[in-house]
């Protein structure tokens, strides 16, 4: 088992609200579709009010070459990736004291917005006092299933070496993809929800002397997960990589995909761990836009409350891709309640085309 400890994020430093970034994908597809008014109410009625990004609104009016918007990735990348994981690693909300970077033992690192070799983690490393014996495990290209997967890999970790305590962090700069030469719809839907995001989890296994400093009255426990892939399914999201940086697919098929072929694999992996749908009192899924959310209400038969931390995590921010979830997760966590429902399932969809199902146990400390 693993627990989750903490969580860390970082807030890029340019908000816009939706009617900003509407105004901004008019003047940027302007003549490309007939109906782009009729698509640009994408941008209303999508649930969203606000988005974070790494630079000003103007730089994404100018073009820039593969190079310097990667050069951006790794700069903001290792900056706001420093602050999460401090954050994570001294979280008064959930901890009675700070944790030595010392104590972790492997540091998972999520991203599929930007390339760097060594890694992000590397760069990372060299800016804290983590022990030089720290175990690194980037994961690259998972979108927005990376983040669950990464908890879910910890998971795994953590059930292999139960003292052990272990860094997710997930860090997605969606925007410094921003293709303002592709006049394509995936292109004009992604401009209207993917934003930035930056989140460290901090998780522990069952023997871990540091549980003691959890201050949660309600522990999220990972009790289990399950990876889904979808053969012959590479269409469905990811990215097309040109010689301009990373073109958006997106496949409007997704809120079917939901309902005809992840549901049937929630439901297996509920009876598997013989945990009844009814028992799950939240789904803190990964809030892909709108429509998945309402694909995930329809297909799984959900009441409203179920999903109101991912759709305020998509009020707030938008989709940050593999961040996401961490942050629906981490407001989950920080809900001040005398009891909540004991069960709660999470989850995310990524490229190949995938999901990554985590079963959480909310344990009662003493």
């Amino acid at each position: 088992m693993g627990y989750i400890l903490s969580c860390g994020t970082s807030t890029p430093a340019y908000e816009i609200n939706q009617e900003t970034g509407a105004k901004f994908a008019e003047e940027m597809f302007r003549g490309s579709f007939k109906d782009l008014p009729r698509l640009l109410k994408a941008f209303q009625n999508g649930e969203i009010e606000s988005r974070q990004f790494v630079e000003p609104m103007e730089w994404y009016s100018s073009e820039h070459s593969l190079e310097e918007k990667n050069s951006r990735y790794c700069t903001h990348a290792v900056q706001h990736g420093t602050v999460a994981v401090d954050r994570a690693l001294n979280n008064p909300d959930f901890l009675y004291s700070g944790v030595s970077c010392s104590e972790i033992d492997a540091i998972f690192f999520i991203s599929s917005t930007g390339l760097s070799t060594p890694s992000i983690d590397a760069k990372i490393i060299n800016h804290l006092p983590f022990k030089e014996s720290v175990k690194r495990i980037p994961v690259w290209g998972l979108g927005c299933a990376g983040g669950a997967s990464g908890l879910a890999r910890a998971l795994d970790y953590c059930k292999a070496y139960p003292d052990a305590c272990v860094l997710v962090l997930s860090v997605e700069l969606c925007s410094l993809t921003f293709q303002r030469g592709d006049l394509s719809k995936s292109n004009l839907i992604g401009t209207s929800l993917f934003a930035d995001g930056i989140a460290c989890m901090l998780v522990a296994g069952s023997e871990s002397h540091l549980l003691e400093l959890s201050k949660l009255r309600f522990m999220p426990n990972l009790k289990a997960s399950k990876s889904v892939f979808m053969r012959n399914s590479e269409e469905v999201m990811g990215w097309d990589v040109k010689n301009d940086g990373l073109h958006v697919v997106f496949s409007r098929d997704i809120p079917a995909i939901i309902q005809n072929w992840l549901g049937p694999n929630v439901r297996t992996f509920l009876e598997d761990q013989g945990v009844s749908q009814e028992q799950i009192g939240m789904f803190l899924a990964h809030p892909g836009g709108k429509k998945v959310l309402d694909a995930y209400t329809k297909t799984l038969n959900l009441n409203d409350d179920a999903l109101l931390h991912s759709r305020e995590i998509l009020r707030k921010h938008g989709n940050m891709s593999s961040a996401t979830v961490f942050y629906v997760i981490q407001r989950a966590m920080k809900e001040k309640q005398s009891s909540r429902p004991a069960l709660s399932l999470s989850g995310a969809l990524g490229p190949g085309f995938c999901a990554e199902l985590l079963l959480i146990k909310w344990e009662e400390m003493e």
